[in-house]
């Protein structure tokens, strides 16, 4: 896996950059709603932001990538997909946010590139890494949170009203990312925290706020009223 380290910060940032990851169906977008509530709650400009997605171009690239209808897609089109989306969303949302001092809270950064279009896939690792330079500008996340459950349980829930194009890959194809991620983690632990994500919303909030205490003022679960979804 390519060092995606070596990526500088961007000039005249002064808030900071959460990102929150996992495969389909971990909770993760639970989890970063609730964790912008507790933030806000706390005093914090937030920026709550999604990927693919997140402004006007990037929500119509989103749909294209998860429409069941487009199997045909091929993974290097994909990829590149992801990474035009992204890069509008760091040029438009992010920098601008990071540079007035907010703390932007994203589901899904550049680290779901490496694992689903790497680990998933099978791209070249060091050509999906440069690729996401690029695609993010150069901007990293102070602090990503991966939120781990079992591939079983996670597709369960992720399909249990209907699947779309990444999620009807299945099971394996689940087990690929999850590895990637944890061996993301491994490479990258002053970054990247692995968060048990069963339990309760509530025991899972918990473990979301001790991850990120060195980065963020921490914020206590039950403060803006922690609930289940």
């Amino acid at each position: 896996m390519a060092d995606v380290r070596t990526m500088a910060a961007p000039a005249g940032r002064r808030g900071t950059f959460i990102s929150l990851e996992g495969i389909d169906g971990c909770g993760k977008s639970t989890q970063a709603t609730l964790l912008a509530d507790r933030l806000e709650a706390a005093g914090h400009e937030v920026v709550r932001l999604r990927e693919p997605g997140g402004t006007a171009i990037g929500e119509k690239i989103r749909k294209i990538l998860l429409d069941p209808q487009n199997g045909a897609m091929a993974d290097e089109c994909e990829l590149l997909l992801y990474e035009a989306s992204r890069a509008q969303l760091v040029r438009e949302v992010i920098a601008p946010a990071l540079a007035r001092g907010a703390v932007v809270v994203c589901d899904r950064y550049l680290d779901s590139t490496y694992a689903y279009q790497a680990g998933g896939r099978g791209l070249d690792a060091s050509l999906v890494s440069r690729c996401n330079e690029l695609g993010s500008c150069g901007v990293l996340p102070d602090r990503t949170l991966v939120l781990d459950l079992g591939c079983e349980d996670a597709l369960a829930r992720a399909t249990a009203g209907g699947a779309d194009r990444l999620e009807q890959e299945g099971m394996r194809f689940q087990e690929r990312v999850r590895a990637a991620y944890l061996r993301l983690a491994k490479a990258e632990p002053a970054r990247v925290r692995v968060v048990d994500a069963v339990g309760s919303v509530e025991d899972v909030a918990g473990r979301v706020d001790a991850a990120l205490r060195d980065v963020v003022a921490p914020c206590r679960c039950g403060d803006a009223g922690v609930a289940h979804e």
